[in-house]
């Protein structure tokens, strides 16, 4: 009876420890994202930094995860010179993001749906110059890092400077509402 006693003990402390939220820190650092705006005649593309963030895993399996973006990082890569410093500039102004007022955004999974080969369903609230609003994407994890592809609808967080919804006459000036972003995460 005893040794049945034991074996019940251990069966539960496996199960408990096998069902135990671990939370793993996201390497900034190591982490990357990119992004795409496109507009009527063409597209500018760019960096943005990563300052903190952590998924959250019971076993093998992830089921949350928040992260915070410094948005005075924005960079555009396919400028330089006095365009990228201009454009840079302007992402960063009231135009856009606000970075004075709002020098970061922040992502707090809400629900994770297990699509199977380390492939997830999320849906996340995403807080953007103070405003906050759903989205949904797909994140795939391998060993010890995380893709995702996102579109973002910038005039959902007030960022409607020559959005084609918003603006007429605009012509060849329209920029698209939605920008693309690529993620990699290391942790």
């Amino acid at each position: 009876m005893k040794n049945l006693k034991s074996i019940a003990l251990a069966l539960l402390a496996f199960v408990t420890l096998s069902t135990t939220a671990q939370t793993k820190k996201v390497d900034a650092a190591k982490s990357t994202i990119n992004w795409v705006g496109k507009k009527v005649t063409g597209a500018h593309e760019g960096t943005i930094n990563l300052k903190e963030g952590a998924l959250i895993f019971k076993g093998k399996k992830l089921v949350g995860g928040n992260f915070t973006v410094d948005m005075t990082s924005i960079n555009t890569t396919d400028l330089d010179g006095k365009g990228k410093a201009n454009l840079d500039g302007h992402l960063k102004s009231d135009d856009f993001f606000g970075t004075e007022n709002h020098p970061t955004a922040n992502l707090v999974i809400k629900k994770i749906a297990d699509k199977g080969n380390g492939v997830y369903g999320v849906n996340a609230d995403l807080t953007i110059k103070g405003k906050t609003n759903a989205v949904g994407f797909e994140i795939t994890v391998a060993g010890n890092s995380a893709t995702a592809d996102l579109k973002v609808d910038r005039t959902k967080y007030d960022i409607t400077y020559k959005s084609g919804n918003f603006f007429s006459d605009l012509g060849d000036k329209a920029i698209y509402d939605e920008f693309e972003l690529k993620v990699k995460l290391v942790f």
